[in-house]
């Protein structure tokens, strides 16, 4: 046993030494920084508020956020400057901040709720409440009022910070927010009559924060997953000191440097965010929060802030190619050296018109919110193998698995589970899941997937989604990917639907592009060349877009409830 902790040890000694060589993180650590650095490692978890920390010792006038929040409305042509923190202007307000909650009997233990839009407060807040040993549960902005009442007490959430936006939502719950007192209801990016003022959070600046040591092994984010079916659960994630070497094995895959500036543009209650915005306070580069996503916004920001790195759904790759010629040719993307996909499916079609058109900067990754990230495919993987998810990160260990328990052979199709040092600590309040999902130190959240012949993955879809038509197991996402081939096809999905003779029989929805034409007979001539008469699709449905939730998935639920 201490033979094998020895060993481990020193693997992850060598992981994160390599890390540090390859993201240029050692040629940039000042005796101060490396001082910091040791401290906050012996006292816990590596988190974002201890980065914040090291940062601000290591190099505080070096750039942190750029938060264009207050643009979230404007016009592209009339962008306001944003605000700029330093290291040590952020550290400063997160202290500050932990200090005010702490005066208003938030501590260890205790959490609060993020309602909030993409803001540096979203950063603020999580990382305050990992100061005082708390959690900091993020949830959609577009929650309402009986998600939100749901949402706060079952977290058991004694705070609650709420986007100026969505304070309806908050008012119409807030009689059953009984857990959560008057003071500790904040309004963010406005004034509220009946809510805390953010700012009226802070303690004066300059005043001494006096905060417990050793408390930071309590502190834990808590990202709802979507609730695509039933209700959200809550997934812990807490920062154990193994996860270091597990961030530096995931960065030593990609080109993620020092002195990048990371365009962050999905949802940061969503874990595609959090993770990359995470990878990139690692390395101590710049975060540009955009306050939403526009496509055309999206490259002016990428030229304007000479982003480096930035992750995208599919869904916002496609809305950027849809953009007319002339305006994609508008904009320097020269900048950009990885743009990582992820939280959907990838069509390899989609990848292949992204690569043409931006170069070989695309990186797709599997991961989910209780895995962290898993599988990591590079441009030249994506073009070999359209559709794959990629080559197993080191550190990471997949088996794929039939029914009963069993590894299958390679090319075979099974549910996907994986270890690795970064598996949440479970589901908050719902041992029932989380007993559900574990399996011999393995987690699955329900994929399935199979191995190709050249050890790249595939994800074949949910298990939940899984048709069985006649007999004959049929997986949705490789019919999706037949349908992407098709020149007209911007967007597909594929459910299974009752049927009397067959138990279920398949049928397609199509979105589109913009200007393109294609009758259903068309598709299904389409899908005749390509597939077996067992997997074909028995009706194909053309539809203006696909429903999707906030974070760019499809709503297959919506979709089985569609009528002609």
């Amino acid at each position: 046993m201490l033979r094998d902790e020895i060993l481990g040890a020193l693997r992850r000694a060598t992981a994160i030494g390599r890390g540090a060589l390859h993201t240029g993180m050692a040629y940039r650590m000042t005796p101060g920084g490396a001082r910091t650095l040791l401290s906050q490692q012996l006292a816990g978890p590596l988190g974002p508020s201890a980065l914040f920390r090291v940062h601000a010792a290591n190099d505080p006038d070096r750039l942190a956020i750029v938060s264009y929040e207050s643009a979230a409305s404007e016009a592209l042509g009339s962008l306001p400057e944003p605000r700029r923190m330093t290291y040590a202007n952020a550290n400063d307000r997160i202290d500050r901040l932990a200090g005010g909650l702490r005066a208003r009997g938030l501590g260890k233990g205790d959490s609060a709720v993020l309602q909030l839009h993409n803001r540096a407060a979203f950063l603020e807040v999580q990382s305050a409440m990992a100061r005082l040993g708390g959690s900091a549960v993020s949830v959609s902005w577009r929650s309402t009022a009986a998600e939100l009442d749901y949402l706060v007490n079952h977290s058991g959430a004694r705070a609650v910070f709420t986007d100026i936006d969505c304070t309806e939502s908050l008012l119409a719950a807030r009689a059953r927010l009984t857990n959560v007192r008057d003071e500790c209801l904040f309004v963010v990016g406005g004034e509220r009559a009946t809510l805390t003022s953010y700012e009226r959070a802070f303690i004066a600046p300059g005043a001494k924060v006096s905060l417990e040591a050793g408390i930071s092994e309590d502190s834990a984010v808590v990202i709802y997953t979507s609730g695509t079916t039933g209700k959200p659960k809550g997934a812990v994630r807490k920062f154990p000191k193994e996860m270091g070497a597990a961030v530096m094995r995931f960065l030593l895959e990609t080109p993620i440097r020092v002195g990048d500036r990371h365009l962050a543009v999905c949802p940061m209650y969503h874990s595609t965010a959090f993770g990359f915005i995470g990878f990139n306070l690692v390395v101590g580069g710049t975060l540009v929060i955009a306050p939403r996503f526009d496509p055309e916004q999206f490259l002016a920001l990428v030229e304007r802030e000479r982003i480096t790195t930035t992750a995208v759904v599919p869904t916002m790759m496609h809305r950027i190619l849809q953009l007319p010629e002339r305006t994609l040719a508008r904009y320097d993307t020269s900048t950009l050296h990885a743009v990582f996909s992820g939280g959907a499916p990838l069509s390899g079609t989609l990848a292949r018109r992204f690569i043409e058109r931006f170069g070989p900067v695309l990186y797709n990754f599997y991961g989910a919110t209780e895995t962290g990230v898993n599988t990591l495919a590079n441009s030249e993987e994506l073009l070999r193998a359209p559709g794959t998810i990629g080559h197993v990160i080191p550190g990471n260990a997949l088996r794929i698995l039939d029914e009963q328990g069993r590894a299958v052979p390679r090319g075979t199709t099974g549910e996907l589970w994986v270890k690795n040092d970064m598996l949440v600590a479970g589901y908050h309040r719902d041992d029932t899941a989380t007993n559900d999902s574990m399996s011999e130190g393995f987690f699955s959240v329900g994929d399935l997937a199979h191995e190709d012949r050249d050890g790249l993955f595939h994800i074949d879809g949910r298990k939940r989604d899984m048709i069985i038509s006649g007999g004959v197991n049929v997986y949705p996402a490789e019919l999706e990917e037949v349908l992407h081939t098709h020149p007209a096809v911007a967007e597909a999905a594929v459910i299974g639907v009752p049927d009397e003779e067959w138990g279920e029989r398949v049928r397609a929805f199509v979105a589109l592009r913009e200007g393109a034409n294609a009758t259903p007979t068309e598709l299904l001539a389409h899908c005749r060349t390509l597939l077996s008469s067992s997997k074909m699709p028995r009706e194909v449905v053309v539809l203006d877009e696909l429903p999707k939730n906030p974070t760019g998935k499809v709503l297959k639920r919506e979709l089985r409830d569609w009528k002609a």
